[in-house]
């Protein structure tokens, strides 16, 4: 999809096109659309389902430093919505990141905000930025490897099959739960790390900067839906409740997983989904 100022976002669509309602998946920070694909299938039918990467990620067209902030990422998502889906009620996932910029959207949106969405779910999202230690480990990890490689130079093929195994043992430790499946382990791991340096160094300082408190007012005037891991390290459960609490929602708690939740359970995901646009998840 081209968007007004030139920039291309690469979006995917399933589902019944003529639905009456869409719902928009929103990934989060150094991620793709592909943290969705569990989702995705788990949402069938019922409705049509739009997950789509940011500018800066994935397929879609590089960010700048003036372009790689929340608000013009919920500037996106408003004129995703405004003409990739005229038609129709919207119900916004957002995924940490994600969940950022459906809550800008709905201050600098507002009347788009009251007229289109119908609720909203809050996936692993704060209302203030996510814990800056935690998320400079990848750039630490980065400076580590590169390092290595100069130091190593005509081997560094070898260097790099010593590293990587750690490499994604650290993500796994940091974003998932404790039993994670091996491939959603490995999927994260080629994201985050197709991600970096470039965009995991402009965007992060958006990221550590996030305070929506004001946004909550205008978000609070649809459903809203905040799910959390409790083994979530980066964005512990009392900011589901928090939120929650700050919107008069919903606070949902679910154990045994981490910060990918849409990995680790979908299901709980697609419940919610369910629960605000009144038809039944399709599972299996």
């Amino acid at each position: 999809m081209l968007l007004e100022d030139g920039t291309e976002l690469n979006v995917a669509r399933s589902g019944d096109p003529d639905a009456d309602v869409t719902v928009v998946l929103a990934h989060g920070y150094a991620l793709d659309h592909r943290t969705w694909w569990r989702v995705v299938e788990g949402l069938g039918r019922t409705c049509q389902v739009i997950a789509y990467d940011h500018r800066g990620h994935g397929r879609s067209d590089p960010a700048t430093k003036d372009t790689a902030t929340i608000d013009q990422l919920a500037d996106d998502l408003g004129e995703l919505i405004e003409r990739g889906v005229p038609n129709g009620q919207v119900v916004i996932v957002g995924h940490s990141m994600g969940g950022m910029a459906a809550m800008a959207m709905a201050e600098r949106r507002p009347r788009l905000y009251r007229q289109r969405v119908a609720g909203v779910v809050f996936v692993s999202t704060a209302v203030t930025g996510l814990a800056e230690t935690s998320l400079a480990w990848p750039k630490a990890v980065g400076k580590l490897v590169r390092e290595l490689e100069r130091a190593f130079g005509p081997i560094v093929r070898a260097v790099r099959d010593k590293i990587e195994p750690a490499k994604t043992a650290g993500l796994r430790w940091w974003l998932f739960g404790d039993q994670p499946r091996a491939e959603d382990v490995e999927l994260t791991a080629e994201m985050v790390w197709a991600h970096w340096p470039t965009t995991v160094a402009l965007f992060r300082p958006a990221v550590d900067r996030y305070d929506r408190e004001a946004a909550l007012t205008v978000a609070g005037e649809r459903p809203v839906i905040a799910v959390v891991g409790d083994e979530d390290r980066l964005c512990p459960e009392s900011n589901a409740e928090a939120l929650a609490k700050a919107v008069g929602g919903q606070a949902q708690v679910v154990p045994d997983v981490g910060h990918m939740l849409p990995l680790e359970r979908p299901e709980e995901i697609v419940a919610c989904v369910a629960k605000l646009t009144g038809r039944e998840p399709h599972i299996g």
